[in-house]
C-alpha cells in the first residue's frame, strides 16, 4: 500500500507541474547552448595534423641538411708549392726542383724531389775570370725546370742558390772575383720567371747541418705515416749522423749526448714543431779534391764523394772495414789499363783520383773520425734514398719552407653556404609557426573544454 501511495503522488506531482508550466504564458524554457563540441573540432583537427606534419618535416630536413652539409663535404687540397735549389759546389752545379704539400705539417713542408739535372762543366768559381760564360750552361738545365713546374706557377716558386767549399775558398782568395761570380748569377736568375731569393755562400756548419736534415728526413727519423695515412712525429726514434765528403771541404754532423759539451759547434733547427740541437763541423781543404790537390803540391814542390769512391771498389750496402780495405789495395794494385777496362768510360777523368780517395777516406774515418772495426758497418755510403739525392740542398728546402707561409685547406660542400643558410632560416622560421599555431589550437581547445557544458537560460517571450 505505501509503495502504490508513493508513486501515485509523485505523478500527480508531476501532472500538476507540467500541466502550469503548459498553460503558462510569461514564461518559456530555452535551452541555449553555450558551445556545440562538434563541429569546431572537426574544424580544428585538421590544420592541428597539418601543422604537426609540416613541424616534423621541418625538424627532419633540418637534421638531415646539417648531417649531409657536415659528412659530405670534400677536403680539398690547396694544391703543391715547389721550390729550385742550386747546389753550387766546387767541382760542379746540380739543380733540384722539390714539392710538397701548400697546407704543410706542423709548419714544415712534407718535401719530396721531383726533378734533379747536373750542370754541364765545372762548378761556378771556376768562372771568375770569364763570369759572362755562366749563363749558357745553366739554361739548359733551366728550360727543363721550366718545362717541370706548371706554368702559371713559376712567378709563385722560390729559386735559390747555394755556394758551398769552392766559393768560400775563392772569397778567401779573391773577395773582388767571389763577389763578381754572385753577380753574374744574381743578373742570370733576375731574368728568369721565377721568384729568385738570391745567391748565397753558405757556410760549412749550414752545409753539415743541411746535410744531416737530408739524411734524417730521407730515412724517416723526423716523420712517418700511421695507420690512419697521416703524418706523425716517431716514437723514440733516434737521429743519425752524417758524413759528407765534398770536393773541397768534409763535413761531419750528429746530435750529441751531451750538447752541452759543444756548444760553439752546435745549431739549432726546428722541423715539425721540434727542436734539435745538431753538432756540425766543417772542414775547410779536406775535401777529396783540395786534399788531392795538397798532396801533388807536395809530390810536386757534395756525401757523393764518399758513395762514388765506394761504388769505383765495387762496394755497396754494408761491409766490413777489412774488405773495405781489401778492395782498396786491390784497386789500387792495377795498371791504368786495367783501370780503364774496369770501370765505365764516363768515368775515366775520374779513375786517376779513386785510388787516393779511397786512401784519404780510410785515414779520413778511422784516423780523423775514430771508426773502427767494430762500429764501421754502422757507416751507410749511400748516393740517394728513393728518388731523393742524399745532399744539403733538401734540408736547406726544408728549413726554407718553415718560412714559406702554410695555405688552408679547401672545403668542398654539397651545398653553396648562401644556399644552406637561406634553407635553414626557411624551415627553422616554418617549424616556429607551425609550433605557434599547435599552441594557439591548444589553448583554444581548453578553452573550449572548460565552457561545454550547457546553459540553461530562461528569457521572456
Amino acid at each position: 500500500m505505501t509503495t502504490a501511495y508513493t508513486a501515485e503522488k509523485t505523478n500527480s506531482f508531476l501532472s500538476a507541474v507540467s500541466s502550469d508550466l503548459s498553460e503558462c504564458s510569461w514564461c518559456r524554457c530555452v535551452a541555449l547552448p553555450v558551445c556545440s563540441l562538434g563541429e569546431p573540432r572537426m574544424l580544428t583537427r585538421t590544420p592541428s595534423v597539418v601543422a604537426q606534419v609540416f613541424l616534423l618535416l621541418s625538424v627532419i630536413l633540418i637534421i638531415a641538411i646539417a648531417v649531409i652539409q657536415i659528412n659530405q663535404q670534400k677536403i680539398l687540397s690547396p694544391g703543391l708549392k715547389y721550390g729550385i735549389v742550386l747546389d753550387a759546389g766546387s767541382s760542379r752545379t746540380t739543380v733540384y726542383v722539390y714539392e710538397w704539400p701548400a697546407e704543410k705539417e706542423n709548419d714544415t713542408g712534407v718535401v719530396s724531389q721531383t726533378f734533379k739535372c747536373d750542370v754541364k762543366g765545372p762548378g761556378i768559381s771556376s768562372y771568375e775570370h770569364n763570369t759572362g760564360a755562366l749563363a749558357k750552361p745553366l739554361d739548359e738545365c733551366l728550360n727543363k725546370v721550366k718545362e717541370r713546374i706548371p706554368v702559371h706557377l713559376h712567378k709563385s716558386t722560390s729559386i735559390y742558390l747555394g755556394a758551398t767549399a769552392g766559393m768560400r775558398l775563392l772569397r778567401l782568395q779573391n773577395e773582388t772575383a767571389a763577389n763578381e761570380v754572385l753577380a753574374s748569377v744574381q743578373n742570370y736568375f733576375r731574368a728568369q720567371p721565377f721568384r729568385f731569393r738570391g745567391a748565397h755562400i753558405i757556410t760549412g756548419p749550414e752545409e753539415g747541418v743541411y746535410g744531416w736534415i737530408t739524411a734524417n728526413y730521407l730515412m724517416g727519423n723526423f716523420l712517418e705515416r700511421n695507420l690512419w695515412r697521416t703524418w706523425v712525429h716517431p716514437y723514440r726514434k733516434e737521429t743519425m749522423g752524417a758524413l759528407d765528403l765534398g770536393g773541397a771541404s768534409t763535413q761531419i754532423s750528429f746530435i750529441p749526448e751531451d750538447s752541452q759539451e759543444n756548444f760553439n759547434n752546435t745549431m739549432q733547427v726546428k722541423l715539425y714543431g721540434y727542436d734539435y740541437n745538431v753538432y756540425t763541423h766543417s772542414f775547410q781543404c779536406y775535401g777529396r779534391e783540395e786534399a788531392e790537390k795538397r798532396l801533388l803540391a807536395l809530390l810536386l814542390q757534395a756525401f757523393s764523394g764518399f758513395y762514388y769512391t765506394i761504388n769505383a771498389l765495387n762496394l755497396s750496402g754494408h761491409f766490413s772495414l777489412a774488405d773495405f780495405n781489401s778492395s782498396m789495395w786491390f784497386f789500387c794494385s792495377q795498371s791504368w789499363a786495367q783501370l780503364q777496362f774496369m770501370l765505365p768510360k764516363s768515368e775515366e777523368i775520374y779513375t786517376r783520383s779513386y785510388c787516393f780517395s779511397a786512401n784519404f777516406i780510410y785515414y779520413l774515418l778511422v784516423h780523423g773520425y775514430n771508426f773502427d772495426a767494430g762500429n764501421w758497418p754502422q757507416i751507410h755510403f749511400q748516393k740517394e734514398v728513393g728518388n731523393s739525392s742524399i745532399a744539403w740542398s733538401l734540408g736547406y728546402m726544408l728549413s726554407l719552407t718553415n718560412m714559406i707561409p702554410a695555405e688552408g685547406k679547401l672545403i668542398q660542400l654539397p651545398l653553396k653556404p648562401s644556399l644552406f643558410a637561406g634553407l635553414l632560416i626557411f624551415l627553422t622560421v616554418l617549424a616556429l609557426l607551425c609550433l605557434f599555431f599547435l599552441v594557439y589550437l591548444c589553448i583554444v581547445s581548453r578553452n573550449q573544454k572548460v565552457n561545454s557544458h550547457v546553459e540553461y537560460v530562461f528569457t521572456p517571450e
